[in-house]
């Protein structure tokens, strides 16, 4: 089997097949920046051929305008702009904008979406009864799938996925009260009273104040905290075809409201390899801190290298990022200015980090095999200086990536060429048979 591309104005390539079977010609499609692509969709029906690729490591299954990633050469742009100009210029709230709209707002843009999202903070009152259904020790995810499905059955009046007035204000909705449904989630885990939102902080302040105020003492916000808050969002707030977007999407082409949609996004984001990373990340961290710290990092890393010893080393490397990881350079940046806010630079933990982080820049088995710090290593330092419980960590992740997978959905959902997705398989089951008698089996 073979294939070659034509050199004319429409290029294409040729697969043709050593059975014997007809060659199948295919268009070539040229994005703006990144790989060309294949059209296969007539493969089959010219062929009778299936194409095999676990994990879509060389699928393109949409096309975007949205989020492009470079990874051999670690770059992450939203729209164009690349992260490390968003995560110094902009805010949240604006990058929300940038990633529903396409451009980055002007003066008044920026006010009416701010007021807008602001003026959809509150959740109904009932779904505050929704959370007394979980044990007090429930994981938090485990609480945001549910209560992010049941908006459907609070919100049906922006359901409709084929009108563009319902899909906006349900994109505001679900980027207004996501903050809050978090919020509540970890109240309710301490037994604390829920806190309503304060329309005139910012995004990020408010949520810091839901999180850790209480009616028995006045709260007082941390510009450094909230600046760093902001930008863990930033850096989350959307990253191509992963997982959980991708999810997103499939579950979007049933047709499935859009809650529905990303209620299915916050349970895959949940799985350790993907959104849980940051919270893998720290508990690796605090397991070294309890089994020896810093002097025991060689033999971690000795087991880490050991196929048999099943050691991960949690928050290096990516499934895309060959070189650094954009958005761990910034996020390191701000790890460093939340603890040297908090005066936490000589914490053991923090300690131990740097050392870690250190060897695995300098060993030639981590150098070689492109192990660098992602974001989910410094992610979760940063998160548990600012006070959130490990647990609670993805559930922020789903907050941010809510915006992106909103996004993604609407453009899916606008796409004429959409479908519904349903994947093909390679059978390696039984082949046909009869079923015997229960005395003959």
């Amino acid at each position: 089997m073979n294939s070659t591309v034509s050199n004319d104005n429409n290029p294409s390539a040729t697969l043709s097949f050593s059975d014997g079977s007809p060659s199948v010609t295919m268009p070539i499609y040229k994005g703006t920046i990144g790989p060309d692509v294949i059209d296969i969709r007539k493969l089959y029906g010219q062929s009778g051929k299936f194409t095999y690729d676990p994990g879509f490591l060389s699928t393109a299954a949409c096309n975007s305008s949205i989020t492009y990633i470079d990874g051999d050469i670690g770059k992450l742009l939203y729209r164009g702009y690349p992260i490390e100009q968003i995560a110094v210029n902009c805010d949240f709230l604006e990058t929300c904008y940038l990633i529903l709209h396409g451009e980055l707002p002007n003066k008044s843009q920026r006010d009416d979406f701010v007021h807008r999202v602001t003026s959809h903070t509150m959740v109904h009152e009932q779904m505050s009864t929704f959370f007394r259904g979980f044990r007090r020790d429930s994981h938090p995810m485990a609480v945001l799938v549910a209560v992010v499905g049941a908006m459907s059955a609070f919100y049906a009046d922006s359901s409709d996925v084929n009108d563009p007035q319902q899909r906006a204000i349900s994109a505001i909705r679900l980027i207004a009260k996501l903050p809050t449904l978090v919020a509540m989630t970890y109240k309710y885990s301490i037994g604390q009273p829920f806190v309503y939102p304060s329309n005139d902080l910012s995004y990020s302040a408010n949520f810091m104040r839901m999180m850790f105020s209480n009616p028995c003492e006045e709260y007082k916000s941390n510009d450094v905290l909230v600046r760093a808050l902001d930008r863990i969002l930033i850096l989350h707030a959307d990253h191509e075809q992963n997982a959980s977007t991708s999810t997103v999407r499939l579950a979007g082409s049933s047709g499935a409201n859009p809650f529905a949609c990303i209620a299915a996004g916050v349970a895959c984001l949940w799985g350790p390899a993907h959104g849980g990373a940051n919270e893998a990340a720290l508990n690796m961290l605090i397991d070294i801190q309890n089994n020896g710290g810093v002097e025991k990092i060689g033999e971690f890393i000795a087991d880490v290298k050991n196929k048999n010893s099943g050691t991960k080393l949690m928050g290096f490397g990516h499934r895309v990022y060959k070189n650094y990881d954009p958005r761990a350079k910034l996020m390191r940046e701000t790890c460093h200015e939340v603890l040297n806010e908090l005066g936490l630079h000589d914490s053991p933990l923090f300690k131990l980090a740097m050392a870690l982080e250190k060897i695995a820049l300098e060993d030639e088995y981590f150098v070689k095999r492109q192990l660098y710090p992602n974001v989910d290593f410094y992610s979760g330092i940063v998160q548990s200086a600012l006070g959130i419980p490990v647990p609670l960590f993805t559930a922020i992740f789903a907050m941010a990536r809510t915006v992106g997978w909103i996004a993604q959905w609407n453009e899916m959902i606008s796409d004429p060429e959409q479908k519904i997705g349903r994947p093909r398989q390679l059978f390696v089951g039984a082949t046909e048979r009869d079923v015997k008698p229960i005395a003959q089996r």
